[in-house]
């Protein structure tokens, strides 16, 4: 299989069941959301080792937000709804209650899981709260320094899926890395996904376990894809004309937003020159229960 003359393996991603919350912050300006927005999806790359997987999913325009001023979703992914909440308490009482402007909307009102989110963060305004409406949603308005922190009372969540995934293969660091930013930018146009890696990339692709050290590594670089040592690794899957590999991982609210993510992330991608082939990772079937087949995508 090709798009754009480039190799499409006939192979799939292998993703997983996860918890997703989705967030609509919005700010005075498009910076103080974005700036909110990247805060709050802080240290939320792999929940290898981060607490959750988070990243802006999209930018939203004054005309479609209930305050009329810019904003970002974001989504906030983690295994279990326990955790999820925690997180959000976390997150939005950290790092967006004390940016400036900003205000919290629920960006799944009409999911069946519902945290009150809003109504447990209402608390640091130390009974100086107050309650008001905006576009029929109940609002918490905190009095904070720069004027009042505006949260709706609750966040809702989904049973989503993590782990969607595609690797690009290069002729040089920078095609590769190029076309990894193509396909980013043209997934934060979608609905409903996140690429929750730095700037959506993966540089890192691991395997799970050590071949070493298995007694202390959940997971470890995936030797097979990597190119400076590929005359050294038995089975590598590194062409010799290609010099460097990046992977987007991407997470989402059902199969059909990864799908489609998927699709216009590859094409997007085989339309810089110097990408030699496209594949994706899997453990076989053995991760998780759902799987994106490359071939389905073009």
């Amino acid at each position: 299989m090709e798009i754009n003359g480039v190799e499409i393996e006939d192979t799939f991603a292998e993703a997983f069941s996860i918890k997703i919350a989705r967030v609509l912050i919005t700010a005075a300006t498009k910076r103080w959301a974005e700036v909110a927005a990247l805060e709050a999806t802080g240290f939320g790359t792999s929940v290898i080792m981060c607490p959750a997987e988070a990243g802006i999913e999209r930018y939203a325009s004054p005309q479609e937000t209930p305050d009329g001023r810019p904003g970002y979703y974001i989504q906030i992914c983690t295994f279990g709804y326990d955790a999820l909440e925690h997180q959000l308490l976390e997150r939005l009482g950290q790092c967006v209650l004390t940016a400036p402007t900003t205000a919290v909307f629920n960006g799944l009102p009409a999911a069946e899981k519902q945290f009150n989110v809003g109504f447990k963060l209402k608390f640091f305004g130390d009974g100086m709260e107050s309650v008001k409406e905006i576009e029929g949603r109940k609002m918490h308005s905190i009095p904070i320094m720069g004027g009042d922190f505006l949260v709706e009372e609750n966040i809702g969540a989904v049973a989503g899926i993590a782990g969607g995934n595609f690797f690009i293969f290069g002729d040089s660091q920078m095609t590769a890395l190029t076309a990894a930013e193509v396909a980013v930018d043209t997934i934060k146009e979608l609905e409903g996904t996140i690429t929750p890696f730095p700037g959506g990339i993966v540089a890192s692709g691991s395997k799970a376990g050590s071949n070493k050290y298995a007694k202390f590594m959940k997971a470890t670089a995936n030797e097979k894809f990597c190119p400076t040592i590929r005359d050294k690794v038995e089975g590598t899957e590194i062409p010799a004309d290609v010099k460097a590999v990046f992977e987007l991982v991407i997470n989402g609210l059902d199969e059909a937003s990864i799908k489609k993510a998927m699709q216009v992330g590859i094409k997007a991608a085989t339309t810089v020159p110097g990408v030699k082939k496209i594949t994706a990772g899997n453990y076989g079937g053995k991760l998780g229960k759902f799987q994106f087949h490359l071939k389905d995508l073009v």
